[in-house]
């Protein structure tokens, strides 16, 4: 074994979706951090998974290879004749054009195996049942809705059989554009974790919802910025009813109104959140001139909100 070998025994799924081309990879084990080892993906170039005796190289190398214009199935069988442990591996892969392949070594702990359908693989090892996978499968062709909601569908469903015969831990989503814009900052659409808790697939379910939320926030405020009112309201009303009791979004809504002159339903949003916590106020008067539009008058109204 390599040193950077780690047992990473778990259940994942790795896939591009046909409508929008995203790429992606979701985990679950009971083992601290598995995202941080299992998941791997590139916009515009492909997704890995790396476990049951993980090798991490496969998805570092995987990926260089697949940039490369390596088709899936090439880069993991060269990947596979190079490497004298490849029956203690299980690893699959999917590039940008959606060619899938998988692998799982004679010797992975059972229960263990994958299936590869149109453009996604799932697979697992160490599981309490050998019907994990066919459940994830199944569940990934029928599930509705956005590739990572296809993909929480598939991870519930390996629960439901039983998961990891260990149980619970962590889990992660990783999820990439269909093409790369040379920042990854904006091509990565998800990328959380779930490091340790006592159910993470609830945990992972949670997090999709407030990174979503901070998505509409985004299109809201860049709404706002081309001055447009119906969407700006309509991003920050998605972004509000996601995020819960989290005040950020329904404060920069009233930061966005008063940006776009419509100062009475801004200042209305904006006592609201102040009513709980005053500090929101004290940050309001605060802001740059670019973001408070720089008006005394308007100012000073704020500021009454603190009396």
């Amino acid at each position: 074994m390599m040193p950077t070998d780690q047992l990473a025994h778990t259940y994942s799924i790795v896939a591009r979706d046909a409508d929008s081309g995203q790429l992606g990879v979701a985990v679950q084990s009971h083992y601290f951090s598995v995202g941080s080892v299992v998941t791997w993906a590139e916009a515009g170039v492909g997704a890995v998974a790396t476990q049951a005796f993980s090798d991490p190289a496969y998805g570092k190398l995987g990926l260089d290879l697949m940039r490369a214009r390596k088709s899936a199935p090439d880069t993991l069988a060269g990947l596979l004749a190079a490497d004298p442990m490849k029956e203690v591996r299980q690893v699959a892969m999917v590039d940008a054009l959606g060619r899938v392949a998988a692998h799982t070594g004679s010797t992975t702990i059972p229960e263990a195996g994958h299936i590869v359908g149109d453009g996604f693989s799932v697979q697992a090892n160490m599981m309490l049942k050998n019907t994990v996978w066919p459940a994830m499968a199944a569940a990934y062709r029928s599930a509705k809705g956005e590739l990572v909601d296809r993909f929480l569908a598939a991870l519930d469903a390996a629960e439901a059989e039983g998961g990891d015969i260990r149980g619970r831990q962590s889990a992660a989503i990783l999820i990439v554009e269909a093409k790369s814009t040379g920042r990854p900052w904006i091509d990565t659409i998800f990328d959380l974790r779930v490091d340790d808790a006592a159910e993470p697939l609830v945990e992972v379910r949670r997090l999709v919802a407030v990174r979503r939320a901070y998505i509409h926030m985004r299109l809201g405020n860049e709404a706002a910025q081309r001055g447009d009112l119906d969407a700006t309201v309509r991003e920050f009303t998605d972004a509000e009813r996601l995020i819960g009791d989290n005040p950020e979004m329904r404060y920069w809504h009233a930061i966005a109104l008063l940006q776009l002159g419509k100062i009475d339903a801004g200042l209305a949003i904006l006592r609201e959140v102040g009513h709980r916590d005053r500090n929101w106020i004290e940050l309001t008067l605060r802001l740059p001139a670019l973001l408070l539009i720089g008006d005394a008058s308007l100012k000073d109204r704020v500021r009454k909100l603190l009396e």
